[in-house]
């Protein structure tokens, strides 16, 4: 008798591994972060990550985390999380998934909950005791955004290309 076969990733795995790839995309040389946004349904509306917007190069925009402001990336980046909302051409947002890397700054979190999103599933906090993030939960938690931190299988997926 055959049946299914029982060691399939689940969504969960599926949709952090879709982000993780995702954050492969970025040119950023300290930080790599990528988000995908899903439907109730399990189907991939949007996809981003963080870096410099459409038209502003990679080579003559600054990469650099220090100096003056207008010599590092801070004010030119765009964060995954906005890219993927920004991405998104199909219409409303309202009740997807966003499964993103690193957990939101206080900006993406408005952007979030402005698009509707209504649950928030995130790999990574290093950030979690700053300002920025402080407020990103808060607003988060208030706005009534389910957050669940991934809980990792361990589980090795390679894909050769």
């Amino acid at each position: 008798m055959s049946g299914k076969r029982e060691d399939y990733i689940s969504w969960d795995e599926y949709f952090m591994g879709v982000a993780m790839l995702s954050a492969m995309r970025s040119k950023d040389p300290n930080t790599q972060v990528g988000a995908c946004i899903v439907s109730s349904d399990h189907k991939i509306l949007s996809m981003g990550y963080n870096g410099f917007p459409l038209g502003c190069s990679d080579d003559e925009f600054p990469w650099s985390r220090e100096g003056d402001p207008l010599e590092n990336k801070y004010f030119y980046t765009t964060h995954s999380e906005l890219n993927a909302i920004l991405n998104y051409r199909g219409g409303s947002l309202e009740g997807a998934t966003m499964y993103v890397t690193l957990f939101p700054c206080n900006e993406c979190a408005k952007a979030i909950i402005q698009a509707g999103i209504k649950r928030l599933v995130y790999d990574c906090n290093k950030y979690e005791t700053t300002p920025s993030v402080v407020a990103s939960r808060k607003m988060l938690t208030t706005a009534g955004v389910e957050i669940e931190q991934y809980k990792h299988t361990n589980r090795k997926i390679i894909v050769e290309l």
